[in-house]
């Protein structure tokens, strides 16, 4: 149930903001329900981080219809990521040997890069770090590094093949637009993760930003941050980052009360978006020309 709500809600509140960009086209007021159309759009990387732990539903085959729904919407292929996220899981920031691409491919050594996260559309001026150029790669047979070091050989076929339904449904999307000589179909379906990027990845990034690399200790190298109930909905409560590190198979809506047993073992939350930026800012800055610049967590 909690995961029928949340997608029903999620859905919703996407098709509002999706429809009051479109009753307000040629407006100005478009590029306001535009950004917030795209934010919610963007925030379907929670949904499949929900469910590519399988903790949104109890019922499996539920749980992969949303997974599938939610991979094709933020570009992460659903077979490719669900062996990487794995890793990640086991490996969290690793740069040695198994080396965790999932966190290490936005690590913020090139600060001018990290900085233009936070402006939308600014992905676009570097297509090749797109992970639809992943995706297109993927389905032309080259296998990026991250799919060789954590897929299994028999799910190769499954991603190439995979990558290819994706690139046909990009193929039509643009085809339609043509012809019927309107971008909205683009903006709906192609763009809206670049545009909505900038919240998504403010909240996002909070995960394990300018943290230890190279430890097995989740307390040093993820972070849990306390933001508003809005913010919360949409992420899922994968503010508890530090508590689903821990305890992956634990569904988000009962990491609060994990926390709330272990919060004596822990370092102590961040107390919202600002306290955080302030807190790790210089630690970003720092990581561009200092690899030992990490944030040094305090752990009681």
């Amino acid at each position: 149930m909690p995961g029928l709500v949340h997608f029903f809600f999620y859905f919703l509140f996407l098709f509002i903001s999706g429809y009051l960009a479109y009753i307000t086209w040629d407006t100005w007021w478009t590029l306001l329900f535009f950004f917030i159309y795209g934010t919610i759009y963007a925030f379907s990387v929670a949904n499949w981080h929900e469910t590519v732990h399988r903790t949104a539903f109890k019922t499996r085959w539920i749980n992969e219809i949303f997974y599938h729904i939610s991979s094709f919407m933020c570009d992460f292929e659903g077979f490719r990521w669900r062996w990487s996220h794995t890793f990640h899981h086991t490996y969290t920031m690793q740069t040695e040997g198994d080396y965790d691409h999932e966190i290490q491919i936005s690590r913020p050594t090139e600060v001018i890069v990290f900085f233009l996260n936070f402006i939308p559309l600014t992905d676009l001026l570097f297509p090749h770090r797109l992970i639809k150029f992943e995706v297109l790669k993927h389905a032309l047979g080259i296998f990026t590094p991250v799919v060789q070091l954590s897929a299994p050989e028999n799910q190769k076929k499954k991603i190439l093949w995979n990558s290819r339904f994706y690139v046909l449904i990009w193929i039509c999307v643009f085809l339609y637009s043509f012809y019927i000589w309107s971008i909205l179909p683009i903006l709906y379906i192609i763009l809206p993760t670049y545009i909505g990027k900038p919240i998504w990845f403010m909240v996002n990034v909070t995960q394990h930003l300018a943290a230890k690399v190279d430890t097995k200790d989740h307390r040093l190298s993820t972070y849990s941050i306390k933001i508003n109930p809005i913010l919360s909905f949409l992420y899922w409560k994968m503010e508890y980052h530090l508590e689903h590190h821990m305890f992956p198979m634990i569904p988000s809506y009962n990491l609060k009360k994990l926390q709330d047993e272990i919060k004596d073992q822990l370092p102590k939350p961040f107390n919202g978006l600002y306290d955080f930026y302030k807190t790790i800012l210089p630690s970003v800055i720092r990581l561009a020309t200092d690899p030992n610049g990490y944030y040094k967590v305090k752990i009681k």
